[in-house]
């Protein structure tokens, strides 16, 4: 009995069956990138701003801006791709990242000496305080220096500049930050929640098929306050430009001594080996923390 030649060929996937998955595919890699470079993207913007402006601010020179241009560079690429993606996204929790997941090895591996544990869990409670900070600071102070562009434009509307961001805050708060903080921010509360360091709160899936899809609407109300009484209690970008600097920085520090101690715990890692590691990035936070603050002469 001889078999037909088309019987042997494997079958072939309908093109509308095979592109499914692709066309699905696409809008979550745009959306990840916005999430992720969304946030690193504003942060240079700060910097220049804080660098150029206010009392302590850098002659606008070509020699400076270069440099100040450099700085940002150079501290970007080793933070983001060193730091963070070769080694911090690593250390994962259950496929869970971020500090607190990194708290979670923490703890696991220092089991056995209770008064460090607590120190350290202490540390990564409080790193993810600073992250609750970033995403309050953030909205804040992105509508303030545009709305405070208005200033340049018309002198006259400077009494006007608050009122009229409490307006936009209401209606475009969430649109400006949601890529980022905001939603960060819900996947903080729920990795919170599962380790019991947070009450339980109401969570709503928005997505059928990714479990990482949340809103929290308890925090997404509570951010929208926290930014409206920044604005209104700052009144101004460099006002808010050593807050948002140091919730950032130190949120970054708290990383580096918490995946200190996962290195060595939990990867078995030399103390001479994870020191150089994790001490080669503390020199860019700090530098990037700097810039926020301005960079003086």
């Amino acid at each position: 009995m001889t078999v037909p030649r088309d019987a042997e060929r494997p079958p072939v996937l309908q093109p509308s069956i095979a592109s499914g998955p692709r066309k699905r595919l696409a809008p979550l890699v745009i959306g990840a990138i916005g999430v992720v470079y969304g946030d690193i993207g504003t942060s240079p913007l700060y910097t220049l701003r804080q660098c150029f402006t206010g009392a302590h601010h850098l002659p606008l020179t070509p020699g400076n801006v270069l440099g100040v241009l450099s700085i940002i560079f150079w501290a970007l690429m080793i933070i983001v791709t060193l730091k963070y993606i070769t080694l911090i996204m690593r250390a994962d929790n259950r496929g869970e990242g971020g500090i607190l997941a990194l708290t979670a090895l923490v703890a696991r591996g220092t089991e056995h000496n209770t008064r460090r544990r607590w120190w350290l869990v202490g540390f990564g409670i409080f790193g993810a305080a600073m992250f609750y900070g970033d995403g309050m600071i953030t909205p804040a102070i992105s509508v303030l220096g545009a709305v405070e562009g208005l200033e340049i434009i018309a002198p006259q509307l400077h009494p006007f500049i608050v009122p009229v961001t409490l307006v936009i805050l209401a209606t475009c708060a969430a649109v400006i930050a949601s890529q980022a903080v905001i939603s960060g921010a819900f996947s903080l509360t729920r990795a919170a929640i599962q380790m019991g360091y947070c009450p339980r709160l109401r969570l709503l899936h928005t997505s059928a098929r990714e479990i990482g899809q949340i809103y929290v609407p308890f925090i997404n109300w509570s951010l929208l306050v926290a930014v409206m009484l920044l604005v209104v209690g700052f009144r101004s970008s460099d006002n808010l430009g050593g807050a948002y600097g140091i919730a950032v920085t130190l949120a970054m520090l708290i990383d580096s001594v918490l995946i200190y101690f996962v290195m060595r715990r939990m990867w078995r890692w030399r103390a001479a080996a994870a020191s150089c590691r994790v001490g080669g990035g503390l020199p860019p936070d700090l530098l990037q923390d700097a810039g926020k603050e301005c960079i003086r002469p």
